[in-house]
């Protein structure tokens, strides 16, 4: 007999062969619902909708000090460097991140993993204290947008929300926000609207700097289960575990491929060469042990931003069962 798990996630390379059925997790009836992360993120944490899903590791951190109604397993379906989510007003006269100071940023949510990153890394790296900044929430693109899971703002930081009916994109491009922290590009920047540039000129550059000093691959998003299904079954967490290790381990065998490139990409072999080159050849690790020093990092810098109201460590995060291996 298998368990039915009802599995939300979006359709990576990396989680191809969980949607396609060419790995099962062992011992479960898997039903993959290819979700952008936006719905997916709205629908856990509020309404507890899928068995299992990826999650915002901000929002998973901050229900793990209040009603903790997950439980993480260490796969990271999402990480990027963030470096290149910092976009400004072309008229703002900012040109470095101590110019931030003072001004009005926007962010889609505050809580947002991207944001944490970003606020962390400005003001451990160049010196920018995030209560500096006076920030305003709201959607990227469409009006309304707002926190899927209520905080309270912490003391000394300006936290609001934009006039109804606007937009961040619009709002940057007009100088009405001076600033702007966002994991998606602004559909306006994407279109070359010389009203808004991104703060680092070559943030990959800069990304490459972070990484050499750090070893930081920012990590995005975590798979978490349904406590309540997990206490009924705890062999899920390994099971599922194992299948998008497998999975992950598939895609990266597929991406080496250079007789037939499985992307559009025509010089993706030379990116992969120096991607390893920088990062090493198991660049997008799962399990604790890899990612120990980044998830420290974020859980740093959510419980000095006042998210995280209590301390809480890697190994915090995760099923007990997903941490030790068998030995033969």
């Amino acid at each position: 007999m298998t368990v039915p798990v009802t599995l939300a996630c979006w359709d990576y390379d990396r989680t191809v062969p969980l949607r396609t059925g060419e790995i099962r997790p062992a011992g479960v009836d898997l039903t993959y619902l290819n979700l952008p992360v936006e719905e997916t993120f709205f629908r856990m944490s509020r309404f507890r909708e899928f068995d299992a899903a990826e999650l915002s590791l901000s929002s998973y951190v901050i229900s793990l000090c209040r009603d903790s109604p997950f439980i993480g397993i260490p796969v990271f379906p999402s990480r990027s460097f963030r470096h290149n989510g910092i976009y400004v007003h072309a008229g703002s006269g900012i040109s470095r991140p101590a110019d931030l100071a003072g001004r009005l940023v926007g962010v889609p949510e505050y809580q947002l993993t991207a944001a944490v990153w970003i606020r962390g890394i400005l003001a451990e790296h160049y010196g920018l204290p995030v209560a500096s900044v006076r920030y305003r929430t709201g959607g990227l693109h469409q009006p309304g947008r707002t926190e899927k899971l209520v905080f309270e703002p912490p003391p000394g930081v300006d936290i609001q929300p934009v006039p109804a009916g606007a937009t961040l994109t619009g709002m940057l491009a007009r100088g009405e926000i001076d600033a702007l922290y966002s994991p998606r590009t602004p559909r306006l920047f994407a279109a070359g609207d010389p009203r808004i540039r991104r703060l680092f000129p070559d943030p990959r550059a800069e990304e490459e700097r972070y990484y050499a000093a750090t070893r930081i691959f920012p990590i995005m998003h975590v798979v978490v289960l349904r406590r309540d299904l997990y206490q009924r079954h705890p062999w899920l967490a390994r099971s599922l575990q194992d299948a998008f290790e497998a999975a992950r381990a598939a895609a990266a065998a597929r991406q080496a491929e250079t007789a037939a490139s499985a992307s559009m990409l025509p010089w993706l072999y030379a990116e992969a060469e120096r991607t390893t080159e920088l990062l090493g050849s198991d660049f997008w690790p799962y399990g604790l042990g890899p990612n120990e020093v980044t998830l420290a990092a974020f859980l740093r810098y959510a419980r000095e931003q006042q998210l995280a109201t209590r301390e809480l460590s890697p190994a915090d995060l995760f099923a007990p069962e997903t941490l030790e291996s068998t030995l033969v």
